[in-house]
């Protein structure tokens, strides 16, 4: 079995841009609780990714985007995505139940 080759900068960059800019469409995170597009995915807590780890990812490009995801918080760099929570005004506040 061959090792997955190791992603440059610049791959690591786009990735964790990509997923900055997605937003859950569906579910408990989506846009009901969240308007106007959903909780984005980098704020989503680890618990609701393991959730779907646990029973499957969503389909296409959602499910790839939150497994990578839940890989780099379980990874301990979260703080990866700090300029990009900086630059839209901070972590997400998850609503008060």
């Amino acid at each position: 079995m061959q090792d997955a080759p190791i992603p440059s900068a610049d791959d690591l960059r786009a990735l964790l841009a990509e997923i900055a800019a997605a937003h859950m469409s569906y579910g408990k995170y989506g846009p009901a609780t969240y308007p106007p597009e959903g909780c984005p995915l980098m704020d989503l807590p680890t618990e609701y990714l393991d959730w779907f780890w646990q029973r499957g990812w969503p389909k296409g490009k959602l499910g790839r985007l939150m497994e990578q995801t839940l890989l780099i918080k379980n990874s301990g760099l979260d703080k990866l995505f700090d300029p990009f929570r900086a630059a839209n005004g901070g972590r997400r506040k998850y609503p008060r139940k």
